[in-house]
């Protein structure tokens, strides 16, 4: 049986409500703090598509307000699963901006850990969203997204990951760390065993554990500000520690 749900999040950016909604409305803006590659209309009835790793997910605009609220729903499905996602934007004093996003919907009979995802994937993105618009507004990155599925359990995969990076899986917000190329970057986001976000000069890089009812798999959500592609780059270093 489905189950309904709802969700919110909230934080406070520093960037113009113009900032943020070109980082929320527009599809290149999307793909500078998301996964994989967003296509967003500029209406009502126009496409709120993301495509990722060679399949798409369609969705619609279902609310257009430039600068104040966008809403995206997507298809319902022959059993009446089905998401929406809800931005709200708002000006404050001192050239900040507060963004509120609602998640909403119909879940499946799965539908605990469905939820459980969410609330434990969401944060990280919001975070990365804040990050982008502190250090890379208006650059177009290069985005990488690998996934590794059967990569291993929690435990046997951070303790790859960290020790890649050149820390332990203690690692919290703000320590320094290496990736595997040399390049020296900063933890901003640590929720070890579900994620972790590292920040560089050129780009935010994401890992991700999917849990064990899901597969176990490694997900690789990175954008590279300074026009690399990493894409093969980081395909070969999952494959070679995590065959």
């Amino acid at each position: 049986m489905t189950h309904p749900f709802s969700m919110s999040q909230e934080i406070e950016l520093n960037a113009s409500p113009e900032q943020v909604w070109d980082a929320i409305a527009t599809g290149p803006g999307v793909d500078s703090w998301f996964m994989g590659h967003t296509e967003l209309g500029t209406a009502v009835g126009g496409p709120a598509n993301l495509t990722m790793m060679g399949q798409t997910e369609q969705a619609t605009i279902t609310a257009y307000e430039p600068g104040t609220r966008l809403v995206c729903r997507s298809a319902e499905a022959p059993d009446g699963q089905f998401m929406a996602t809800e931005y709200l934007i708002e000006g404050r004093g001192g050239g900040t901006t507060v963004l509120r996003v609602v998640q909403s919907g119909m879940l499946g009979d799965d539908w605990e850990n469905e939820f459980e995802a969410l609330q434990a994937g969401w944060p990280i993105y919001v975070e990365t969203l804040k990050q982008y618009l502190t250090h890379f507004t208006g650059r177009a990155p290069s985005v990488t997204t690998v996934v590794r599925p059967g990569a291993g359990g929690p435990d046997a995969i951070w303790k790859t990951v960290t020790e890649s990076l050149g820390v332990t899986p203690d690692v919290s917000e703000g320590d320094g760390v290496r990736l595997p190329d040399g390049s020296a970057g900063v933890v901003f986001y640590a929720n070890l065993p579900v994620n972790l976000g590292v920040r560089t000069d050129e780009g935010l890089y994401r890992f991700i554990h999917s849990g064990t009812d899901r597969g176990d798999a490694l997900v690789l959500g990175h954008q590279n500000f300074a026009g690399r592609d990493e894409q093969s780059t980081w395909e070969a270093w999952t494959a070679e520690r995590f065959s």
